[in-house]
């Protein structure tokens, strides 16, 4: 969940390229894009989560700085991770409700996400995805950073988290989420960023390269999750273009927000919950991060 989500969609727009991208990619899936996501594998079983609503154990590897990294398609290119949120911003609420410069206005630092009725909290979700994320783009070749993997006390503000991905010259940014909305809101939609100039914000040289990634993300998310695009946001594209995210308006290179499900919604909550669920989410945003980047 996105630390504004709560903007009104009227002032989010969809570009048209994008849709034609996506549905271009949704004609080759089993379940298509008009499915219903009320499972995570198209066989009529919705995923179970565990019993306490807490992740499964999840692969955490790092490339060590002195061991190269495997060859692959990937090689040479850099992907940076930002896993939405931070388990403890919930202690840090003077710090996060700090407000930063985005371009266009200022913003509070971060906000401390949403979570399942059960307690399973976006940030958690968020960490585990990316290490799933991590570890498939590093064995395509990709040097990979994330923007924090529970190691600071709260944050980075999200004015910080552009610039970890600016700094790195990264050639994708994806930063990992999942929505907190009514129950009966469903799927997963990719945020894309909005032509955007003011301030120290200027989008233009990014909106292109950035639908592409987002357009080639949701069509892969799609195939591996068996998940359907949004029902509430998107117009059942999967995708949503917005002027209001910081993490978006101060990005110098191509980066999208991927929400993967409602956190809210109980069928949505017990896909997300479920480990081999977020593998897939994981393996759907690697396909799509390799499709663009490979071009």
């Amino acid at each position: 969940m996105p630390y504004d989500d709560s903007v009104p969609p009227t002032r989010r727009t969809r570009p048209l390229l994008v849709a034609a991208a996506l549905a271009a990619l949704c004609l080759t899936t089993v379940a298509g894009c008009g499915g219903s996501p009320d499972t995570a594998d198209g066989t009529g079983a919705a995923a179970s989560p565990s019993a306490t609503g807490e992740p499964d154990a999840t692969p955490t590897t790092k490339a060590s700085p002195t061991e190269p990294l495997p060859q692959g398609p990937l090689t040479g290119r850099t992907v940076v991770i930002d896993p939405g949120h931070n388990p403890r911003n919930r202690e840090h609420t003077r710090e996060i409700n700090e407000q930063v410069d985005i371009g266009t206005g200022r913003k509070e630092c971060d906000t401390t996400g949403t979570s399942t009725d059960a307690g399973y909290a976006e940030a958690r979700f968020t960490l585990d995805v990316s290490h799933r994320l991590r570890e498939l783009l590093q064995a395509q070749g990709a040097r990979v950073l994330l923007t924090h993997d529970d190691d600071r006390p709260f944050g980075p503000c999200i004015d910080e988290r552009a610039r970890i991905g600016n700094e790195a010259k990264a050639d994708a940014v994806v930063s990992v989420h999942a929505d907190g909305s009514a129950v009966g809101n469903r799927g997963f939609h990719v945020i894309l960023p909005a032509a955007v100039k003011g301030g120290g914000a200027d989008t233009s040289k990014i909106v292109q390269s950035s639908a592409d990634l987002g357009a080639r993300i949701a069509g892969h998310f799609v195939r591996t999750t068996g998940s359907a695009p949004s029902n509430y946001i998107g117009g059942g594209t999967g995708l949503d273009t917005r002027d209001d995210l910081g993490g978006l308006n101060l990005s110098t290179v191509p980066k999208v927000f991927v929400e993967c499900g409602n956190m809210r919604d109980p069928k949505d909550a017990a896909l997300l919950t479920d480990a081999s669920w977020r593998q897939k989410a994981a393996q759907g945003m690697a396909d799509g991060i390799a499709a663009h980047l490979k071009g």
